[in-house]
């Protein structure tokens, strides 16, 4: 009897053992998480805002990488292969980006351009050549890659507005890969949605009450937020910060600065400062630095940016 008694205690501690176990990788599977890779930071913070514990997001360009020039490694092919959503801004930014959609092609991968619906700034070869490139000289194969950019200014995550777009189809995609949260997606994203209309109406009032809208900065990266606040834009780099300050171009900016009353230079963190503050010099004004946003800088997440980007052109277009 006892004998029995054992065994069927031996029995039941591996049932409930195997119970255990069963329970267990059920909860594992039931809780894992979309993996989802993408570019540049703007991207990474909208899909962890509206995933949520739902998603594992990564960003294949590390943190103060340039993501124009960016050059994919097998280790970040590797990972988006394993993912199960990739997103890229496109209209050129990722200008390498032909060679990883040509990778994840054919595989289980949900790709997104996020700035597909996005009502585009063209870039006229005018206004390229009003930063006087001097790149005559340079061989075919070197034009081809600098020209390789579709004609349209990639910086859309600089617009609220179109920021919105972006996190939709982010959204989207989301919804699509994983139906059963589809109401934890949509929640997540009119939240998120919310914080940007409540952020672009706060300074659209601002900004409609400036008399000065003449807005200077080193790289033409900010067309989508002038566009979104009425303010005119003229930069010493280009939309794709190429370009030099040469005499001529330096000439014609000076003129402008002086005839509109220009007092700030306004410079990216991430890129030098050298020339914002030549052309300063010359007409009397300061360099104050604002954010490109496309790569974290000083921990702020795209909210915050945004916030100290208006917020520090508004008060110095004020003075």
């Amino acid at each position: 009897m006892k004998k029995k008694l054992i065994s069927l205690g031996l029995i039941l501690g591996i049932l409930v053992s195997f119970s255990g176990c069963v329970s267990k990788d059920s909860e594992e599977e039931k809780g894992e998480k979309l993996r989802v890779g993408v570019t540049i930071s703007p991207l990474k913070d909208f899909a962890e805002a509206i995933g949520g514990d739902k998603v594992d997001v990564f960003s294949i360009i590390p943190d103060g990488s340039d993501a124009h020039s960016f050059d994919p490694k097998p280790k970040d092919l590797n990972n988006l292969i394993s993912s199960d959503i990739f997103v890229y801004n496109g209209l050129g930014m990722e200008e390498w980006i032909d060679s990883v959609l040509g990778t994840v092609e054919g595989k289980d991968v949900k790709v997104v351009e996020a700035s597909q619906g996005i009502d585009a700034i063209s870039v006229s070869e005018e206004e390229l050549d009003d930063h006087d490139h001097e790149e005559d000289d340079h061989d075919n194969e070197e034009d081809d890659h600098d020209h390789n950019h579709g004609g349209k200014d990639p910086h859309t995550w600089l617009s609220l507005t179109d920021a919105i777009i972006e996190a939709e189809n982010i959204k989207n995609a989301l919804v699509e890969v994983d139906p059963d949260n589809k109401d934890y997606y949509e929640a997540n994203f009119e939240e998120l949605k919310n914080d940007f209309n409540t952020l672009y109406d706060e300074y659209a009032n601002k900004f409609k009450n400036l008399t000065n809208k003449d807005f200077v900065t080193g790289h033409a990266a900010f067309g989508y937020l002038c566009r979104d606040f009425g303010l005119t834009q003229k930069s010493i780099a280009d939309v794709f910060g190429e370009g030099e300050l040469t005499p001529k171009n330096l000439e014609a900016l000076i003129n402008y600065c002086k005839e509109n009353g220009v007092k700030t230079v306004f410079s990216e963190s991430t890129a030098s400062e050298k020339e914002a503050e030549t052309l300063a010099k010359e007409v009397g004004a300061q360099v104050v630095k604002i954010y490109s946003l496309e790569t974290k800088e000083d921990n702020m997440s795209y909210l915050d940016g945004m916030k100290y980007n208006l917020e520090t052109i508004y008060n110095e277009l004020s003075k």
